[in-house]
């Protein structure tokens, strides 16, 4: 809390409470843990995943006819900016539960493909309109939006059709693959994602919780989850892979949140009455700061708490137990890298 606190409190024209500036909650996990997962060393585990992934997908979507398409995909998909955070955490749970690497490769390919599509489609003149995705212009603009909606059309197919070629049969058996399958189609769909950008567009500021949930938590819940269906997780596993999922995915958007008002250099007041009229809604521009940081701590906990269940597991759960605190602090960037 300490770093996630003096990241959002520095700003010279936000104002918050002293009891905001230290844990609002003890966090419920055990001591041992909690100082062993201060120092695992995230940045080199997701890096290293990254690269693997990188290149995975880049096989993945080679260029054919209709080679305009292919290049569309391969734009947003490959981006040099894109973090692969719910394909590394996909890698991480199956990891967590003694699978291998190997058998979740392509269910985490599969994840930034749909993940991909859905910002292509978000990011359309008719949606949210925004111009540029991870640091380069968004899909429509450089290809058009006809070309773009065929790209996000093709890539949310592609994905379930790279987890049915190419996951080894003899690490999954196809019980488990149909249930990942569902997963991913559940939380792209009608009662998913596709609800959250409904609401973002059509609902009223105060639907700020379940857009949050539908577009941002969807995501990481199906990522982990999917992580556990292909390790064989039992039922208690997969619940608590889906509250914990769904937490940090919440968190990682909240903070977002935060961090934008921050670096406004406008007053608050007029970047809310910005963000109102580009119909983009966000916890601050909701209910206000000192409220989203209530909400981002009490999340930071429940995904921790979530973990509990799993320290039977040792060292195997501090990847995620560190992705928590990453999404609060974001102690680290690629840019380094890319």
């Amino acid at each position: 809390m300490v770093l996630f606190a003096t990241a959002v409190t520095s700003c010279p024209y936000l104002h918050f409470p002293r009891r905001l500036s230290v844990t609002r909650q003890s966090i419920r996990c055990s001591l041992t843990t909690s100082s062993v997962s201060a120092n695992f060393d995230l940045k080199t585990y997701w890096s290293t995943l990254r690269e693997e992934i990188n290149q995975k997908l880049d096989e993945a979507i080679p260029v054919k006819y209709p080679a305009q398409i292919y290049e569309s995909m391969r734009y947003s998909v490959l981006a040099e900016g894109a973090k692969r955070a719910p394909p590394v955490m996909c890698v991480a749970a199956c990891e967590l539960l003694g699978g291998n690497r190997l058998a979740a490769f392509p269910t985490a390919c599969a994840l930034e493909m749909v993940h991909a599509a859905s910002l292509i489609h978000d990011d359309l003149p008719c949606m949210d309109d925004d111009p540029s995705r991870r640091g380069q212009p968004s899909n429509h603009t450089v290809f058009g939006m006809d070309m773009a909606i065929l790209a996000g059309d093709a890539l949310f197919p592609l994905g379930f059709r790279h987890i049915v070629s190419h996951t080894p049969t003899n690490l999954v058996p196809e019980t488990q693959l149909l249930r990942v399958i569902n997963e991913i189609a559940r939380a792209v769909g009608s009662t998913g994602m596709a609800a959250g950008q409904f609401v973002d567009l059509e609902g009223p500021a105060n639907a700020i919780d379940f857009i949050h949930e539908k577009k941002y938590g969807e995501m990481g819940e199906c990522s982990a989850v999917c992580g556990g269906l292909l390790a064989g997780a039992n039922d208690d596993e997969i619940q608590r892979l889906r509250r914990y999922g769904r937490a940090v995915g919440i968190l990682y958007q909240v903070v977002d949140d935060l961090l934008e008002a921050k670096s406004s250099k406008t007053k608050l007041v007029d970047a809310e009455k910005v963000a109102e009229e580009k119909k983009e809604k966000s916890y601050v521009g909701a209910y206000g700061v000192e409220k989203a940081m209530e909400v981002a701590e009490d999340l930071r906990a429940e995904a921790k708490n979530a973990l509990e269940g799993f320290e039977k597991y040792g060292e195997k759960v501090l990847p995620l137990y560190s992705f928590v605190d990453y999404a609060a602090d974001r102690s680290f960037s690629f840019s380094d890298q890319v």
